[in-house]
This record gives structure tokens, sequence and C-alpha cells, in this order.
């Protein structure tokens, strides 16, 4: 019991309630979010619409990101990220009456404006985790929350298959939208803030002066960044345009190309969580005691390497067994990136720097079907749009050429990661 006090006492208080909410969100995005695309071609759409869908949802980031950055610096946070979840379940319902895909475009647009909560939350993070705890924090959160989340994929599929794609992913949006209310009460009722050094009335007559400070203030905020993250910064963003391109189309590729049914691809989904969940927590302790470098360096060389096999997988174990490589590497990957982003960002600086850059828990080869989160900032958005957008295009032009994109951003990313990033000899607090 002493052991356990003493290992993981940092699960309690904000992180155990972001944790709990959090665990809500990812069981109900674990099993929509995968089947999504389908839902899309069933409405009518094709890739390039899939495409188009996606580049819409980081939009809205542009408008809020810098603003949600700054009021996470200046006011209440556990009211913006309760607001933002409240916010969230109304759009979805978006999804759930949708008679064309253009109203799924639509949600997904309206949906990029819940980035509001990002900043904030992953400023609470960070400053409710002390350095030396970073890596198995952050591990373990996404661990507690994942773990709920294991059989969704596949609880998932089985449900298409009963019911169909079309009606089915209805009904997964529909708990998803129960889930974020009731997620954002538990966040507004139980979130404590936690200390920061100006702490302003924010009234909605300024929200002009607001939007026109954090802008003005980017230039001297990148400045303040030290190398390493700047080195960071760029691999999280190229990341993310990997997913944008690859993500929404794997299950489409399962479909299609492979012939797999939505259950099998639940399946898949199943055990690479599973598997992750497995890893992370002893990943993010070897990521506190033998530095954040090597494992993302190491995680970028494996997964860079099994990633674009995919394409000549015939086979259910074939899939499966890639996905396992990713399930793998990826959880010492996230945790790794989220701690050296924590370590390096000055505390003063947190929330508006997060907003730039995101949380740093970008997952290379992620099959979710989802590109955003809390990991995206706003720095990320164009090029995150402009890839999904490509993505569409070259899945329809090649097939196979998602994953050819995500094999160069893994070299990109390994060079990058060789000369500019580095563990800090004093982790900020």
């Amino acid at each position: 019991m002493q052991f356990f006090s003493k290992t993981f006492g940092f699960m309690r208080g904000n992180v155990l309630v972001l944790s709990i909410s959090g665990a809500l969100g990812m069981f109900c995005r674990g099993m929509a979010f995968p089947y999504t695309p389908l839902f899309i071609l069933s409405l009518g759409g094709a890739p390039a619409e899939i495409g188009l869908i996606y580049a819409l949802g980081p939009l809205g980031g542009l408008i809020i990101f810098p603003i949600a950055g700054y009021l996470a610096d200046h006011t209440s946070r556990a009211r913006l990220i309760a607001f933002t979840g409240y916010l969230s379940s109304a759009f979805i319902m978006l999804i759930v009456f949708a008679p064309s895909w253009h109203w799924v475009a639509l949600a997904r647009l309206l949906q990029g404006f819940a980035v509001l909560q990002f900043p904030a939350s992953s400023a609470i993070i960070a400053d409710s985790l002390p350095p030396e705890n970073r890596g198995r924090g952050i591990a373990t959160m996404t661990t507690v929350s994942g773990a709920f989340a294991i059989s969704a994929p596949f609880a998932a599929g089985v449900l298409l298959d009963a019911y169909g794609i079309d009606t089915g992913v209805r009904i997964l949006y529909a708990i998803m939208a129960v889930a974020y209310a009731t997620g954002a009460t538990i966040n507004l009722l139980f979130i404590k803030e936690t200390e920061r050094p100006e702490v302003e009335k924010v009234e909605v007559s300024r929200l002009p002066v607001i939007f026109k400070d954090a802008y003005t203030g980017i230039p001297a905020l990148l400045g303040r960044f030290p190398r390493a993250l700047k080195g960071l910064a760029v691999i999280v963003i190229i990341g993310f345009m990997s997913n944008a391109v690859a993500g929404p189309f794997w299950v489409v590729y399962a479909k299609d190309q492979i012939g797999l049914s939505a259950a099998q691809w639940g399946f898949v989904l199943l055990i690479e969580s599973a598997l992750g969940n497995l890893v992370r927590i002893p990943a993010g302790f070897l990521s506190d005691r033998f530095g954040r470098t090597r494992f993302i360096f190491v995680a970028l060389l494996v997964s860079g390497s099994c990633i674009p096999l995919f394409v000549f997988a015939s086979t259910l174990g074939q899939v499966m067994a890639i996905r396992c490589v990713v399930a793998v590497t990826m959880a010492f990957f996230g945790p790794s990136c989220g701690a050296l982003l924590a370590d390096t960002v000055p505390r003063d600086i947190r929330g508006r720097a997060m907003a730039a850059i995101g949380r740093g828990s970008v997952m290379i080869g992620a099959a979710s079907g989802g590109t955003g989160g809390p990991g995206v900032g706003f720095l990320t958005i164009i090029p995150l749009a402009l890839a999904s957008l490509a993505g569409g295009l070259l899945y329809e032009w090649n097939s196979a050429s998602p994953w050819a994109f995500v094999l160069a951003v893994a070299v990109i990313a390994l060079v990058l990661t060789a000369l500019f990033v580095r563990d800090p000899k004093k982790a900020e607090v």
C-alpha cells in the first residue's frame, strides 16, 4: 500500500478528476471515431469528402486557440473546461440527426470551436504534476482513461454489424453527447484552480482586446521557446499532419482492400488498446528514469519502419501485428513527448504555449479516425487542414499513398530528434 501511495500519489485532485472525465470521453470516441469515415461514405460522401470533413474540424481553432491560451492564463480554467464540454455535447447532436454528409461537415466545423478547453486542461495537468512524475503521470492518466475504452471499438463494431453503419453510428454519437455533458458536469464540480502568476476578470466586451493581445504576443511567445521545444513542436505538427493524411483511411482500407468487417477492425483496435495500456505506465516510469529523448527517437524509428507495411497486409493477423507494434511504440512516444513539453515550457506562459503547440500527445499512426484533441495547438491547424484535404485526394489517386506520407514524416521527425531535441538540464515545475 505504501508503495502504491508513493508511486501513484499524484493520482488525486485535478489529475484524478480529469482522468475520470477523460475516460468517459475516450470510451465514446473509441466507439464512434474509428467508424466515422464509413458513416460519411454511407451518407453519399467519397474519400475526397472525408478529407474535406476532417479538414474543417481544426479551423475553429484558428480563432479560438490563441484566445483560449490567453484565457487559460487569466481566468477560471475549470469553467472553461466545463463550458466547452457542454458545447461539444450540443454540436455532436447534429451528427446524430444528420440527413447528409454536409451536416457531418457542419458539426465538425463547429466542434473545432470546442478547443477552448485544451490549453486550460493542459496547463492544469502540467501544474498538478511535479517534474519527476510527469512521464509516469501522463502515462497513468492516459492508461486510466484508456482502460475504460479498451473494448469500445470492438463493441461498436459488433453493434454496427447488427444495426448497419448508418443507424449504428448515430447511436454511438448519441451516447457520446450524453457522456460529454456528464464529463463537463464532473469537471465543473470537482476541478480546483492551480496557482497562476496573473488572474483577472475577463468580460465579453474585452474579447477583441484579448484576441489582439493574444495574436500580437505570438512572436514574443515563440521567442521564449528553447531550441529543444522548437524542434519538438515541429515533430508534433508533422506528426498530426501524417495522422490527418492517413488516419481516416485505416478503416476504409481495411474494409475495402483487405476485407475486414467492422467487428474484425474493432477487435484489432481492442487488442491494440489493451496492449498500449499494458505498456504505457512502465513506459512512463522508464521515461522519468532514463530521459525522454531516447524513447522518442526509438519509437519513431520502429513505428516509421512498421506502419507502411500495412499496405502489404492481406490477413487479420498481419494487420493485428502491425497495430500491436504501433501500440507499443506509441506507449513510449506519447508520454515522453508530453512530459518533455511540460519540462521545457516556462510555467508563466504554459497556457499560451500549449495553445500554440498543444499538449505534445501526438500518436504517429493513429487509426481512430479522429484528428485533434488536446495535442493540437493553433500552429498545427493550417498544416492539419491542408493535410486532411490532401489525404482524401491522395487516397482517391492511390489507396496506398497515405502510408507513404507517414513514412516520409517519420524520417523527417527522426532527423529533427537527432539534431534538436534534448532533455533539459532542469525541468520547469
